[in-house]
């Protein structure tokens, strides 16, 4: 196999071939990835700034917020330069550990993402359900903590991810139809058994999206349930309002 090392079998590296079936458009296809990723780093960016110098804003929703933005921000870092670099200048070679890197970090982050919004949603929960007791239950501590525990619980399911499909042999090619690194474009170029990426990347997909999803609509039902239960339409107004 091309940039293989023959008595291991792990690849030196692999090939992005980019977007299957639309290579002739890849110029195209990159002006809008371009222009959204744009857009979101200086979104995200100048959200972080606001958030950072107004006073105002030194409140547990816009902590949730703007560690949202630096989430969405560096997930998109991680992917869209490596497919524009393949769009523009034909650099569809990735070094194996670098592509392990790729795959762990857009997991990460993926995971990352979620879980922020889960906490945006109980973030919303304790305002309107307990509003006396709101400044004293997310305190900036446990704000802080929610928001490591979050990043090192993706950080933590994932490693076992990439120690999976670092071990593997590869000798199915090294051509990824894709323009990044996933875990299971990855993994189908091994001719290794790969029961156990499938069955552990499904674990990780119910145990951060199947639970961050789960507390989401738990929140939000009893947030509706405490809208509707108040007597006035005033007061509902002001229960939802910022």
């Amino acid at each position: 196999m091309s940039g293989a090392n023959s008595s291991s079998l792990t690849p030196g590296f692999f090939i992005l071939s980019g977007v299957p079936g639309l290579e002739a458009a890849h110029v195209w296809l990159s002006l809008p990835f371009c222009f959204m990723y744009i857009v979101a780093v200086v979104g995200n960016c100048g959200l972080l700034y606001l958030i950072g110098h107004e006073e105002a804003l030194h409140r547990p929703m816009y902590y949730f917020l703007s560690l949202l933005s630096f989430t969405d921000a560096t997930l998109c870092t991680t992917t869209v330069p490596n497919m524009l670099c393949i769009f523009w200048f034909n650099l569809k070679e990735i070094d194996f550990n670098a592509c392990l890197a790729q795959m762990f970090f857009v997991h990460t982050f993926t995971g990352m993402e979620s879980g922020v919004l889960m906490l945006m949603a109980l973030d919303r929960y304790v305002a309107i359900c307990y509003p006396l007791r709101y400044a004293t239950i997310l305190t900036n501590p446990v704000i802080a903590k929610a928001g490591l525990a979050t990043f090192l619980r993706g950080v933590l399911l994932v490693i076992p991810l990439i120690f999976f499909t670092k071990r593997l042999p590869y000798c199915r090619g090294n051509i990824i139809h894709h323009t990044y690194c996933d875990q299971l474009s990855v993994a189908k170029l091994s001719c290794g058994n790969i029961k156990a990426n499938v069955v552990y990347g499904l674990m990780v997909a119910l145990l951060i999206g199947g639970f961050d999803i789960l507390c989401i609509t738990v929140s939000y039902t009893m947030i509706l349930r405490a809208v509707v239960s108040l007597s006035s339409a005033e007061a509902r107004q002001k229960a939802v309002s910022p």
